[in-house]
């Protein structure tokens, strides 16, 4: 027998909180158990060594069989509603990673559910026909190739009645990959695959296939229309490193903006227009390289494109990569944001280096967060680990800004009377939209609204989507049993995950100059965040205008941070947030009154 390998990793709250002291039962097809294990401090488990079939059968497109053994596994955590997946695939040299998102119980809820996850056959391995259809020309709708984070995808057929969930990009491609393909196929091969992914998912979003024709989703997970995506399954590592790598690069003709439609089968028991994905492999095996084998099956003048707009990313990855000897604001950026994740992964040593500058402490914090992570430990920051790094931040300080939401909008316990439907407005739909979000927190299923007060079609699809997880009539209509498994789940967030403590709100004066992106990246925050704590429906600002800020510190609330800018003084700034400038010099341990732009200020609350 041959062995492969398995990682287990406990989070929630779209990875913000790890779970650590999670029991986990690993179990062959017959339910027997193979292996008792738990979480560490970072949710994760050691890699286990799994008996499997060998390698050779998962290149041999006339194996009739599956080339691989499947494993159980059962999670159980304090507080969260249980996990069961069954099928995991496990092959011969590869490290499968599974993730578990585990939502928090409901208040009241006697006994856990289980969430039932199953992991199939891999779509190369499926005998049905594919049908993907898509624009014959360059189809234009946006100006320019966006990368979506997250993207929207619809659990079923396009009319079927099934859930839309929200994934991050690069996550979305590594599903597809683990759930299309083979890890085990050479290098060159998986390449040009995971390319085709890429760029079928881009074109669908670039041409809004879907959103045009009023869906309200980006892609389906229908091998008969798009591309397979099994919502919760494992990745592996091999393919992983890839997507990590290439995410926002994809395929266009030359001459031409659109991601070129990259339709493919698997070229044995379905053949179509476009790539074989048996194919690669022969073709890999002669010696060709990605885009060769692509060109081999798409006109001959394809290139290789990259686009660096992504949605949901709070800093754009500078270009160049930073490593031990890097100075500047990328590295302050980078030492901030890793040192607001420490605290919910607090295994990622403390950085010691000087403000801006990526000294020793800097490459061990980096090599540990991308260990955690999946990322290659090289303590290099590249684009792949910029962008987790953004993106674990945003996760965290968005999961602590929603503790500074409940507490400024008075959440209690008792659920509003009122019934809201589409055109409502007001106070209570203030709370509704926040409640929804706590819940969209936890759960991919569920679109997080704008918190604007006005109960529109996002709203709407909101409510529908939480009434399906609560197991309600899905009507988008908030009555007394809505309001109520809003509440529940609400509180039971609570009871799982105690608030932070580490978000405060401060109030800002508006001056000459101020946009609501420059006060995010200012006050550590996100435009969203700022917009619904203070009601905003647009980021027109004005001079004199109060806002509240949110405000991310380790003290509990005894000051915020603030990023220095052009024509500060610790006076203006003293004035500005009603202390005094000796205050600020002895919470930062200043001598002297001189300030550098970009420099990282503690200000004591006020």
């Amino acid at each position: 027998m041959a062995t492969g390998y398995l990682i287990l990793q406990a989070r929630t709250a779209h990875d913000a909180l790890p779970l650590s002291g999670v029991q986990i039962w690993i179990m062959d097809q017959q339910e027997q158990h193979t292996y008792y294990v738990t979480t560490d401090e970072s949710g994760e488990t050691e890699r286990i060594p799994l008996e499997t079939l060998d390698g050779s059968l998962s290149l041999d497109p006339n194996f009739s069989g599956t080339p691989y053994l499947s494993y159980n596994v059962l999670a159980l955590a304090n507080g969260f509603n249980s996990v069961h997946i069954t099928g995991i695939p496990i092959l011969d040299g590869e490290t499968a990673i599974q993730t578990i998102e585990f939502i928090p119980m409901q208040r009241l809820q006697r006994t856990p559910d289980v969430t039932e996850i199953q992991i199939g056959m891999p779509a190369v391995s499926m005998t049905g026909n594919r049908d993907q259809e898509g624009p014959d020309a360059e189809s234009r709708v946006l100006r320019q190739v966006v990368i979506p984070n997250p993207i929207t995808v619809h659990l079923g057929t396009p009319n079927a009645s099934a859930a839309n969930v929200q994934v991050s990009f690069p996550d979305y491609i590594k599903n597809v990959a683990s759930s299309e393909i083979y890890p085990t196929w050479p290098q060159a091969a998986l390449r040009a695959n995971i390319y085709a992914i890429i760029t079928f998912a881009l074109n669908r979003v670039f041409t809004e296939w879907y959103r045009s024709r009023g869906y309200s989703f980006d892609i389906t997970n229908s091998t008969a229309y798009d591309q397979y995506f099994i919502n919760g399954r494992n990745t592996y590592e091999s393919i992983n490193r890839i997507v990590d790598e290439i995410f926002n690069e994809f395929i266009r003709r030359q001459w031409q903006t659109a991601p070129y439609f990259t339709s493919f089968c698997n070229g044995t028991t379905a053949t179509c227009p476009g790539l074989s994905q048996w194919g690669t492999v022969t073709l890999a095996d002669q010696g060709l390289n990605p885009l060769q084998i692509l060109r081999s099956y798409y006109p001959k003048d394809i290139e290789i494109a990259e686009t660096n707009i992504i949605t949901g990313v709070l800093s754009s990855y500078p270009g160049t990569a930073l490593r031990k000897g890097s100075t500047g604001l990328d590295v302050l950026t980078v030492q901030t944001y890793l040192g607001r994740v420490r605290r919910n992964y607090p295994a990622i040593p403390a950085i010691t280096d000087q403000e801006g500058v990526f000294g020793e402490s800097t490459r061990a914090a980096v090599t540990k967060f991308q260990q955690i992570f999946n990322l290659l430990s090289d303590g290099i920051v590249g684009k792949s680990t910029w962008n987790k790094l953004s993106y674990l931040y945003t996760s965290v300080t968005r999961l602590a800004e929603l503790d500074s939401e409940g507490t400024s909008l008075g959440i209690g316990t008792i659920p509003p009377s009122s019934v809201l439907r589409l055109g409502s407005r007001g106070q209570d739909v203030i709370t509704l939209q926040y409640l929804l979000n706590v819940a969209a927190e936890f759960n991919s299923a569920i679109p997080a609204p704008g918190q604007d007060g006005i109960f529109g079609s996002q709203t709407q699809q909101a409510v529908a989507a939480f009434q399906r997880a609560a197991d309600l009539v899905p009507d988008g209509i908030v009555g007394p049993l809505t309001w109520q498994a809003l509440y529940n789940t609400y509180l039971g967030v609570n009871d799982a995950i105690p608030p932070s403590g580490d978000t405060s709100v401060m109030e800002y004066v508006v001056r000459s100059g101020d946009t609501l992106w420059l006060l995010a990246q200012r006050f550590h925050t996100t435009v969203d965040a700022i917009m619904r704590l203070n009601g905003l429906t647009s980021d027109l600002l004005h001079i004199g205008q109060v806002l509240r800020i949110p405000t991310t510190n380790p003290g509990g609330g005894s000051y915020f941070e603030y990023v220095v800018r052009p024509g500060d003084t610790l006076w203006l700034l003293a004035q500005r947030f009603g202390t005094t400038v000796s205050a600020i010099m002895n919470l930062n341990g200043l001598t002297s009154d001189l300030l550098s732009i970009g420099q990282v200020l503690r200000i004591p609350n006020s």
